[in-house]
């Protein structure tokens, strides 16, 4: 019999963000904004701190969402979907290609502890498609000042994004990548929650009167990164709350599963975003996989995330 970790069946449900604190409309003042994010990101940070056993899917599920997000901000056309398939279809040691590369970035923001030193930096450029440059090393320290600093967490990131523009206009995803990383760090978060990037486009950098959008760093660019951060904040629990119960169907089946390496498929379930159906470890055959997803499809507790006949993807 197969059974999940025990906190999986009896984690609380996940907590959301109050209506009250998600923006409704424009939000102009300033004190609003950090009032309003202050409310969702205690929300959030409830949330972080339970440490639910699907605390891995969810995170790898916002780190796809914010990819999504950061390959259009830079011209390309890959939505969720074709990242997905991208890094799971290509072969171990295979280069992902551009997006593929991006999504890289963010998967590995969301499976590390916060921190930055100069490797870590150069390599996340690289993977953002940046040339490297002396001008950049900089802000290893200052990301440790800002994590030193009494500023508030949104703040502390919104400076983050703005210095890094400052210094390369180009580096517009870097930015964002370590005003996640600062997020982290200023509220010591045991892992980065990957969801500011996700926003760059959205309402929040909306200028006044619908004006144009608010540059990184540019006036009005802390309040919003304070309505993003409300914003973020609500999404992310939501997606929370839906895996839960995802993950509680996933416990309840568990103990019909008989099949030998069943348990280790679940935990990468709870893990990830997504695990292809042609998975095989050393208790588990590729055929034993692919029997054992369809029982689960069937079972309701995963979805089939391709849509394709062969070459299928699994996940919460």
């Amino acid at each position: 019999m197969i059974r999940l970790d025990p906190a999986t069946a009896s984690s609380p449900a996940p907590p959301i963000v109050p209506g009250w604190a998600v923006p409704r409309g424009p939000v102009t003042s300033e004190a609003e904004a950090a009032f309003l994010a202050g409310s969702a990101l205690n929300s959030l940070d409830n949330l972080v701190r339970s440490d639910p056993p699907w605390a891995g899917a969810w995170r790898q599920r916002l780190a796809l969402k914010c990819a999504a997000a950061a390959v259009s901000v830079v011209g390309r056309t890959e939505d969720e979907a074709a990242l997905r398939d991208a890094w799971h279809l290509r072969q171990a040691g295979d280069d992902p290609g551009p997006a593929g590369t991006i999504l890289a970035a963010w998967k590995r923001l969301a499976a590390r502890s916060p921190g930055v030193d100069l490797d870590t930096l150069r390599s996340t450029a690289g993977l953002l498609g940046l040339r490297w440059g002396d001008e950049l090393a900089p802000l290893v320290d200052r990301v440790g000042d800002l994590t030193r600093s009494g500023a508030p967490p949104p703040f502390a990131a919104a400076t983050i994004a703005g210095d890094v523009q400052a210094l390369r206009p180009d580096a517009e995803l870097l930015g964002w990548w370590l005003a996640d990383q600062v997020m982290a760090l200023r509220l010591r978060w045991p892992r980065p929650v990957p969801i500011l990037v996700a926003q760059a486009r959205s309402n929040a950098f909306r200028a006044e009167g619908g004006r144009g959008r608010i540059r990184l760093g540019g006036e009005g660019f802390q309040r919003a990164v304070c309505v993003a951060l409300a914003q973020a904040a609500g999404e992310a629990c939501r997606l929370a709350g839906d895996l839960a119960g995802r993950a509680a169907r996933l416990d309840a089946v568990a103990p019909k599963l008989r099949a030998k390496g069943a348990g280790e498929a679940i935990r990468l379930l709870l893990d990830d975003d997504a695990v292809p159906g042609t998975l095989q470890t050393t208790r588990l055959s590729r055929w034993g996989a692919r029997r054992l997803f369809e029982r689960l499809e069937t079972l309701g507790a995963v979805r089939e995330l391709s849509g394709r006949p062969a070459f299928r993807l699994y996940g919460l």
